[in-house]
């Protein structure tokens, strides 16, 4: 029926398949409008292959807060108590994530004191702090891993802006977080590396992405600087990709990947691995 009143609307307007096609959209839109749902044709009764999980950082406040069940029934107070629990549990700010990998490092150092940057790097340091400064944000910590060319890429930017309090932390050190899908190239890490290194890779996303806390009264943006593997990971788990593809692509050093999280949950990826800011000569990249 859609169909022969979008062919009889062309015909009597002297119309194309263009003109079918939008023909075609505005009968299924007037035809949603009588249901109730204005909805996209291309999504009407679209079943997605994997839905979005709303309680992927475990907070959201429909699960955090449970009726009583103490009593016996529940009346129209206690679903008034629950609504009202969800309503102060419920964020309504977002929380902006920078995340810098370092700038280019001695490759050839033995140890992490040995792997600091390279003149390079500490010019791609220097225009991402730049970079940041131009953006104009409110920063509210730079934190940052505590291996060498993270603290000292961390240093630089933080000259740029200065008044942004600093926080290190051994949980974003460089690692192996999961054994990529599919492998690629010659890193073939012992598995007893991704047993430990994922695990606190993990704990690392939990404790740096997630939504806002409900106290939380207007955005923020967190600057941190660590490392590619940590960061690949992080931006899989956030879009609920399947975290094995980290592997699969690549960031410069000194980029920017630019993560928002809302506070209904839904998150946002605004920039991957961003060195636009940079000239050509000076971007670089490495897969590790």
């Amino acid at each position: 029926m859609v169909w022969k009143r979008c062919l009889l609307f062309c015909k009597n307007n002297a119309v194309g398949l263009s003109g079918f096609v939008i023909a075609s959209g505005v009968v299924l839109y007037e035809k949603c409008k009588i249901d109730g749902n204005v909805l996209a044709s291309w999504t009407t009764n679209f079943e997605p292959s994997v839905k979005w999980d709303y309680n992927w950082d475990r907070r959201d406040p429909n699960s955090l807060v449970k009726p009583d069940k103490s009593s016996e029934g529940t009346t129209e107070k206690d679903l008034k108590d629950v609504e009202n629990e969800i309503k102060k549990r419920t964020p309504t700010a977002s929380r902006h994530l920078l995340f810098i990998r370092h700038g280019q490092y001695n490759t050839d150092g033995k140890t992490d004191f040995d792997r600091y940057l390279t003149e390079l790097g500490k010019k791609q340091a220097d225009l991402t702090g730049q970079r940041l400064k131009e953006m104009g944000h409110d920063y509210s910590v730079l934190v940052s891993s505590t291996m060498t060319r993270a603290k000292q890429t961390a240093d630089i930017v933080a000259k740029s802006i200065p008044d942004v309090p600093r926080e290190e932390t051994d949980i974003l050190r460089e690692g192996a977080p999961i054994p990529p899908e599919p492998p690629i190239g010659n890193w073939r890490p012992e598995k007893n590396q991704f047993y430990q290194d994922g695990a606190r890779i993990e704990a690392a996303f939990r404790r740096y992405v997630h939504r806002a806390d409900p106290e939380q009264t207007k955005d923020s943006y967190e600057v941190v600087v660590c490392h590619a593997n940590v960061i690949r990971y992080f931006v899989c788990r956030a879009l609920q990709l399947p975290p094995e593809a980290w592997l699969r692509f690549y960031l410069n050093h000194g980029s920017i990947t630019w993560l928002t999280v809302g506070p209904n949950g839904q998150v946002g990826l605004t920039t991957l691995g961003e060195t636009g800011f940079m000239p050509a000569n000076v971007t670089f990249y490495s897969q590790l």
